[in-house]
């Protein structure tokens, strides 16, 4: 995200200034939210407000539509891309995609919906958000919107589960007797991001050989580290980096049946997958390297310090950006020494699911709320769609994800098309913050050698558990 910000857009934490208003404002804004919505009689437990089945009327007078995201490349496209298309239908309206640290994203929402009133009308959610927000109420029901206007049938049913169905009885699996909450905004997994002009033209096909290949990369390269990924006590980095490996070696996180985690997550197949990442992985990062997210990743692959990376597609553009890179003077230079490609396989195929959705906030004003469902009616036609990729998104849509305009955009956005059907997600559950802060303490501490890594493994399902069986049975 750049830090310079156009004129009247405003960050977040000037803006939750706004928040210290009277009990009664905030009684009146949630009735009128709540009846403009017809979902007067809900309360936090039951889910709250549902949205209508079209489109209610709009306003013509001036409109801001405020987005909460955290801080990154996609946020600033986002605004960019709806203020020059979404504007031209609704000329009264502005689009702000307002941003915090990606540490502070999940606190900067749910402490505004606890206050059961929000500065801003579309929040951005992890796909494992939508539990703990639907749960509490946060976010308009759009089951019946979708219905009517949304072409789900253009869509590979695992994303719109995955960034708006809830409950989920099997994670990522389309359920369409279920209650839907949000759509996709942007899809998003990791690639593989590799020197060309170190290892080959030809990447790794199974994580055992990308190891090995590192390794091997490290020793005839001083200077140059054989991996950089991700390993941060701070959003779910150390987290993801650990369940993607896990996955791959063939582990599971848990029972959703059941609700079980341990002697799930840390069974044979987790406790390899745990050596892996921090006997045999680890010593390929480079010093210093044990609190690094995706900036630290980029700027490592960019000045030419690693063999082998992992990042996000959706923040890999800036790799590209030769007034960034030391790799090539040209964006044609730099692809002659980097290459992209889908993780290597290993036990299984399956790779992280990122990405995130659009949901409504339940407190929002009645004309805001209606210009958020009309927006995503927009964003999600399939000429808008392909606009997107070709601004640089990444679109959901299956027709977008096949077209030219995305396929050509970028050289890692074939890896997405073809990365779509090897997803996992995390958990689903409202439990998911917890969690995923239990999982990211004790990956950075065994990656940090702090904890032993059998150790690290098993204290992570048993607290994990122990949060799961305190909090009851509903959730999946």
């Amino acid at each position: 995200m750049r830090s310079e910000r156009r004129a009247g857009r405003r960050s977040l934490p000037v803006r939750q200034a706004r928040l210290a208003t009277t009990a009664v404002a905030a009684a009146v804004a949630t009735a009128t939210v709540l009846g403009a919505c017809g979902g007067g009689g809900g309360t936090a437990e039951a889910g709250g407000a549902t949205a209508p089945a079209s489109v209610p009327e709009l306003t013509d007078e001036p409109l801001t539509l405020s987005f909460i995201w955290f801080e990154w490349p996609p946020a600033q496209a986002l605004e960019d891309f709806a203020n020059a298309e979404y504007t031209t239908e609704r000329p009264n309206v502005t689009v702000e995609v307002n941003t915090v640290p990606n540490a502070n994203w999940h606190d900067a929402m749910f402490t505004q919906f606890a206050a059961r009133q929000t500065d801003f009308d579309i929040a951005i959610l992890d796909s494992q958000h939508i539990g703990e927000a639907v749960t509490n109420g946060n976010i308009v029901e759009l089951t019946e919107f979708i219905e009517g206007n949304i072409e789900t049938d253009a869509f590979d049913p695992y994303l719109l589960a995955a960034y708006g169905q809830y409950p989920q009885a099997e994670t990522g699996k389309r359920d369409e007797s279920a209650s839907m909450y949000g759509l996709p905004l942007l899809g998003d997994t990791w690639t593989m991001i590799y020197r060309k002009d170190l290892i080959g033209d030809e990447p790794p096909q199974t994580w055992d050989e990308m190891i090995a290949v590192a390794e091997q990369c490290q020793a005839d390269n001083p200077g140059v580290s054989g991996l950089a990924f991700h390993q941060a006590n701070g959003s779910d980095a150390a987290a993801v980096t650990y369940n993607t490996v896990n996955g791959l070696y063939g582990g599971n996180l848990w029972d959703a049946a059941s609700r079980q985690i341990d002697g799930v997550l840390n069974d044979e197949a987790g406790h390899r997958a745990m050596d892996v990442l921090v006997n045999e992985m680890k010593p390929l990062t480079a010093a210093g390297s044990g609190n690094w997210f995706i900036d630290e990743v980029n700027a490592a692959v960019a000045q030419g310090k690693a063999c082998i990376a992992f990042n996000w597609i959706a923040a890999s553009g800036g790799l590209l950006d030769p007034e960034q890179s030391t790799l090539g003077a040209t964006r044609e230079e730099i692809l002659d020494t980097l290459g992209f490609a889908t993780l290597p396989t290993q036990e299984t195929d399956l790779v992280p699911l990122g990405g995130m959705g659009m949901h409504v906030s339940a407190y929002a004003a009645a004309e805001h709320q209606a210009e958020a469902l009309n927006f995503m009616k927009w964003f999600l036609q399939e000429d808008t769609q392909k606009k997107w990729a070709a601004a640089g998104g990444v679109p959901s849509r299956t027709d977008a994800l096949e077209s030219p305009e995305f396929l050509e955009a970028g050289p890692f956005n074939q890896v997405y098309a073809d990365s779509v059907s090897r997803m996992r997600d995390m958990w689903n559950v409202p439990e998911y913050a917890r969690l995923v802060d239990i999982e990211n303490t004790s990956v950075n501490a065994a990656l940090n050698g702090a904890m032993d890594p059998r150790e690290a493994l098993d204290t992570i399902a048993v607290e994990q558990q122990q949060i799961l069986d305190s909090s009851g049975s509903g959730g999946l």
